[in-house]
């Protein structure tokens, strides 16, 4: 097993981890609806409360947060471990939310309903060299009336202008990202566990007959009872993505074979992001047991746009 460093802990599942110049990361706590920044030293300071389910992160053009908010889960809490379980009762609604650092103001950017969508569980952000953003919507398990939400991957400007689900429907996708020259669009599916890509042909588009079933084209798919959960790229182009039950990270070659697996302490391994000055400093979001670590990767991450 890698060696890890503890960061932050006591954290209310922790998801979607932005690195700052200075070292800070700045992420979500789902189940404390709310935006953390954690110091260097392991500090925290909350940056902003959203209520509902802040999820997936990334810094646009402007400089603000921008955020995938689920609109909340219910959680089961044994041995320690903290664990999504349905729908929330007070479930407030799929949104994208616009978030100032400095002030902690909170914006929905988007809503169910704008431009004719539907937007249940928006999870994982990421942002296009055009300015735009790419976001899944994960969807919603209601056990009390067992019906499970039929979800797409959708697209939209940080101006608040435009919103469209160019992919539909796709199967509760998670993770998200985009190859490094930027024609490659990868979505992590939860419960099917598979790496899906999408051949991009201009902003917010993606070739409709890639696949012999529409627009995805199955790249990656592991043996075993797993599930995949949010994603990170790395600067050569391969896809480490988050998996869950067998507690680590998988990395993934554009090809589709597996690079390696970095194994982890945490059911709940669900994000990775990169840093430092040769973007070699992962940070892991360890959610059930509420931790933040970082540990050297063997190659280095990917650059985001913002």
């Amino acid at each position: 097993m890698a060696e890890f460093v503890t960061i932050a802990d006591g954290l209310r599942f922790p998801e979607g981890p932005v690195v700052l110049p200075d070292g800070s990361v700045i992420l979500t706590e789902i189940a404390a609806g709310q935006i953390t920044r954690i110091a260097p030293d392991g500090g925290k300071s909350v940056i902003a409360k959203t209520g509902g389910g802040p999820n997936g992160l990334a810094l646009g053009p402007d400089g603000k947060l921008y955020c995938c908010n689920n609109g909340g889960f219910e959680y089961l809490e044994t041995n320690g471990f903290l664990a999504p379980h349905g729908i929330a009762k007070d479930y407030s609604g799929g949104r994208i939310e616009r978030i100032d650092i400095e002030t902690g103001e909170v914006e929905i950017l988007y809503k169910s309903g704008d431009f004719g969508s539907v937007l249940r569980g928006p999870n994982d952000i990421v942002f296009d060299q055009h300015g735009g953003f790419w976001f899944t919507d994960h969807g919603k398990v209601d056990y009390a009336r067992r019906c499970h939400d039929i979800v797409g991957i959708f697209y939209a400007r940080a101006d608040g202008g435009h919103l469209e689900e160019v992919i539909f429907p796709s199967n509760n996708p998670n993770g998200v990202g985009l190859s490094p020259d930027g024609k490659t669009l990868y979505a992590a599916e939860t419960y099917t566990c598979r790496l899906m890509k999408f051949n991009i042909t201009a902003p917010g588009k993606v070739a409709a007959d890639a696949g012999p079933g529409g627009p995805g084209i199955p790249l990656y798919r592991p043996a075993g009872y797993k599930f995949f959960d949010s994603l990170g790229m790395e600067a050569g182009g391969n896809i480490c993505v988050a998996t869950i039950g067998e507690c680590g990270i998988s990395v993934i070659s554009p090809a589709g074979e597996l690079v390696e697996f970095v194994a982890t302490d945490d059911i709940f391994t669900t994000n990775i992001a990169f840093g430092g000055a040769d973007m070699m400093d992962a940070y892991i979001t360890l959610s059930g047991s509420g931790r933040l670590v970082k540990t050297r990767w063997a190659r280095p991450g990917m650059k985001l746009q913002y």
